[in-house]
């Protein structure tokens, strides 16, 4: 039910009726979306200071210019949601029925506004040459703009893409919308740069947009509506490639928000009376935890660890380690090409790398995990996160990160049914200094059961809890499924440990004496663990089943549903093996 009724958003069905309205209008708007943007967030999160900072902005493109005809390709897009209130879906906000109707990120399949599916950062500038060439040699004249921002500009792609922007014969205009923050602090050389550009009002001499040939403007005020309305009017239209730097206060308008923008970057649902959680926090070990309790002990026992991460330190809860150990701990920005790279040249000096990455941000940096890591050997510890199905945006999906490490050579990947499993895996991976070595960090584990756990993982042996007729190899997270699956059939329940390296001895003996081989991965099927398995049996007289989830893209689609969709329920699983026995 909408409870915002006199809210004036509730008249704009989109950028023709933004249009109408006077200044104080827009500003009243502006207070209503930064309303309604903290109660969803605080009904059931989401992202919350990039949005919060972004509305004037958001406001004054859609007044100024006429869109979908003009073309605005959001950046990350986790700080559209003004911009999908005001071209027509305002009721995934108003109405609290209706939260679900709409993705977190732009979307072509919900709007003719939005052009791309886009989840990662830096990727708008280079979208937006492209699509300026096009309309330049289909004879268009629309305006093309990338607004670029919260942390993206740290990443390779927004280099390469400004170097290509700044030769665009005609209309490109890039907007930096300098907030000083991505998830945590930006970093790196750039923060400087941008740092004399705002303290001089966009006078400083040493400005590398304008030295790569950019016609280059400053806002000193993005929030604002005026002073944007103005800046976008004497861009609109302009028939040269143009840097538009504005300057703009990350959660305006909720002061938790600014007093600390990383916590608030993206929020789980919380009490807006409080500003507080509303799930009670836990104190039981978590794999986050685990992690960070080996490296802290090994950098005591004097080893030279380097904790890695590519601006994700709220991820792997390194907030406090960051402060503890400093000396041992890199944030290298959102790059995670820089993060691999880095990584590989630490280890190649003799260092002890351990690189946290999350499982879908992952897939920008393997040419560095191919190219820079495996051909060269090198021995990299990598905890991947969020390595498993959910119900994410089809953009943040964890169910590739196997299929591109496991399959590449030299890097052995490990995946834990246990914290303390997790915990042996850790210390050995840093200890040893042959190869690169990934560990896909577990979720909804216990912390320890009545399996052994090996101290050594240079030779893998499965963990074996023999049964009759049917063996269930069920990796790292659906070790659990597993077991529920082999109580009901009485069957073999088998502990994989790898995603890539198999047990042959282990495999062969299994298929000598079982009528029916399944297995069970939390990942995509395609290149999987599953058809390693398969394809190592092909030639046995034994069954082989695989489960996972298949080669598809889903898009906020609930984990039941997919488990359902993709036969990965006990019950299905159990009518499935019975069937073929």
């Amino acid at each position: 039910m909408n409870k915002h009724e006199d809210f004036l958003l509730n008249k704009i069905s989109g950028p023709q009726d933004l249009k109408k309205l006077s200044i104080a209008e827009m500003e009243q708007l502006a207070t209503e979306i930064r309303t309604l943007i903290l109660e969803k967030d605080a009904y059931e999160g989401g992202h919350l200071g990039p949005d919060l900072g972004i509305v004037e902005a958001t406001i004054a493109y859609h007044y100024v210019f006429n869109a979908p005809k003009d073309k605005i390709v959001w950046d990350v897009s986790h700080q559209t949601y003004p911009h999908k209130m005001l071209t027509g879906r305002a009721k995934a906000w108003l109405d609290p029925d209706h939260y679900e109707d709409v993705t977190p990120y732009t979307n072509p399949d919900e709007s003719p506004y939005d052009y791309y599916s886009i989840g990662h950062t830096s990727t708008s500038i280079a979208l937006a040459t492209g699509m300026a060439k096009a309309r330049d040699l289909l004879g268009g004249h629309e305006n093309i703009m990338a607004l670029i921002g919260d942390g993206s500009m740290t990443g390779g792609l927004a280099f390469e893409g400004l170097n290509n922007a700044a030769i665009e014969q005609h209309n490109l205009v890039v907007v930096v919308n300098d907030n000083q923050w991505s998830i945590d602090k930006n970093v790196g050389g750039l923060v400087t740069a941008l740092q004399k550009l705002r303290d001089s009002n966009g006078e400083a001499a040493e400005n590398p947009f304008k030295a790569m040939g950019f016609d280059y403007r400053y806002v000193a005020d993005g929030n604002d509506l005026q002073a944007m309305i103005n800046a976008f009017k004497a861009v609109k239209d302009v028939d040269h490639p143009i840097l538009l730097h504005i300057n703009t206060l990350k959660g305006k308008g909720y002061k938790p928000a600014i007093q600390d923008e990383e916590a608030h970057h993206w929020v789980s649902p919380f009490n807006l009376a409080t500003d507080q959680p509303t799930a009670a926090a836990s104190s039981a070990p978590t794999p986050n935890s685990i992690a960070l309790d080996v490296i802290k002990e090994q950098i005591k026992a004097g080893q030279n660890i380097m904790a890695i991460n590519a601006a994700i330190p709220g991820v792997f809860d390194l907030d406090h380690f960051k402060q503890e150990y400093p000396a041992n701990y890199t944030d290298v920005g959102i790059a995670e090409q820089e993060s691999v790279a880095f990584a590989a040249g630490f280890a190649k000096e003799g260092g002890i790398p351990v690189l946290m990455e999350n499982s879908t941000f992952l897939q920008r940096a393997f040419d560095q995990l191919s190219h820079d890591v495996a051909a060269n050997d090198l021995p990299v510890v990598m905890l991947v996160a969020g390595g498993r199905i959910s119900n994410g945006s089809k953009t943040h999906l964890g169910i590739f990160d196997q299929v591109m490490v496991a399959n590449l050579p030299n890097w052995l990947y490990l995946a834990p049914t246990t914290l303390k499993e997790e915990q042996a895996m850790l210390e050995w991976a840093i200890k040893q200094r042959k190869h690169p070595v990934a560990i896909k960090l577990p979720a909804n584990v216990p912390v320890s059961d009545d399996q052994e756990v090996a101290t050594d993982y240079s030779e893998l042996k499965y963990r074996i809890n023999p049964g009759q007729k049917v063996a269930i190899l069920a990796l790292g997270d659906f070790y659990s499924l597993g077991k529920q699956v082999a109580t009901a059939l009485n069957a073999t329940l088998v502990n994989p440990i790898s995603a890539n390296i198999l047990d042959q001895a282990a495999l062969d003996e299994l298929a000598a004496n079982h009528e029916v081989i399944v297995t069970l991965e939390d990942n995509t099927l395609d290149g999987g663990f599953g058809q390693k398995v398969a394809s190592y049996l092909g030639q046995k007289d034994v069954k082989v089943l695989n489960y996972g989830q298949k080669r598809v893209y889903t898009d906020q689609t609930p984990v039941e549903q997919i488990y359902q969709d993709n036969h990965l329920t006990v019950k299905q699983i159990t009518a499935d093996i019975k069937n073929i026995l």
